[in-house]
């Protein structure tokens, strides 16, 4: 496959970029040559996580000290797409939230009214990052307020990420899992895949989302992701998705190419 007529490029981090073991990450072979081809032709980079436990400058810190060279400005997480689907959607609401203190302290310096806040109206959405603890307290507040109206957004709905011993399973889902059974309500995604994430990519990167080339390991969010509007897909078998392969994959959501790491898009650039 050739991508020099592709615009912009969106990577994923867990799996694609890098694998983790506990507390460690580790670096996949050519991730950090693919990063610097992509830039020395000109072409800018995004590089969007659905993790959304710390803030997008805690994740391009944590990459940069694993030795790849990630700026703060390229770290798209479902923190910063929850904006633009409030901006769009709910200008003048406010936000009951599932997430930690650094979390919540990063959304309310953005803007974002949180419920508890002296300013704040009634939560006219819940929005489920990733909780460092949670409560049943908690829980049937938020579904009283769902059920009062309030739509629940959650930064990922897939159950699980790649780790380098096998899945890393996701609290943000369990919560949210929790939530959408007691009410009866189906989870808005605001990380990948959706329209808030494509809109998120394509104002930071200044290209219109069918000029992207997204790559990641899993199907259900990257390939996803960029099938919704047109992108160049690119599935790599490193992470979640294992050694599957393009016809048993479903066309409607099969990639355009499938490797075995990042490393085999040298070629392509």
């Amino acid at each position: 496959m050739r991508l020099d007529d592709v615009r912009a490029f969106v990577l994923d981090v867990d799996g694609t970029l890098v694998h983790r073991a506990g507390e460690d990450v580790h670096v996949q072979p050519g991730a950090r040559d693919v990063l610097e081809q992509i830039r020395a032709s000109g072409r800018p980079l995004a590089i969007f996580t659905n993790g959304s436990h710390a803030t997008p400058e805690s994740f391009a810190a944590e990459l940069r000290g694993a030795g790849l060279p990630i700026a703060d400005d390229e770290m798209l997480t479902p923190l910063r797409s929850v904006q633009t689907y409030l901006r769009t959607h709910q200008p003048d609401g406010s936000m009951l939230l599932f997430g930690g203190e650094e979390i919540r302290e990063y959304l309310r310096r953005a803007g974002v009214r949180l419920a508890g806040d002296e300013d704040a109206t009634p939560p006219t959405v819940v929005f489920v990052a990733t909780p460092e603890t949670v409560d049943f307290a908690e829980l049937e507040r938020a579904a009283r307020v769902i059920l009062d109206g309030a739509r629940l957004l959650a930064g990922s709905y897939a159950p699980a990420y790649a780790g380098a011993n096998g899945p890393i399973f996701s609290r943000g889902a369990m919560v949210a899992a929790a939530l959408a059974k007691a009410t009866g309500t189906r989870p808005v995604v605001v990380g990948k895949p959706s329209w808030a994430a494509l809109q998120t990519i394509s104002e930071r990167l200044g290209v219109k989302p069918g000029e992207l080339a997204v790559i990641g390991d899993d199907v259900t969010m990257d390939i996803a992701l960029g099938r919704m509007a047109g992108s160049r897909t690119i599935l790599v078998r490193s992470g979640i998705s294992g050694v599957v392969e393009l016809d048993q994959i479903a066309e409607s959501h099969r990639p355009d190419a499938v490797v075995d790491g990042v490393a085999e898009l040298l070629d392509w650039l």
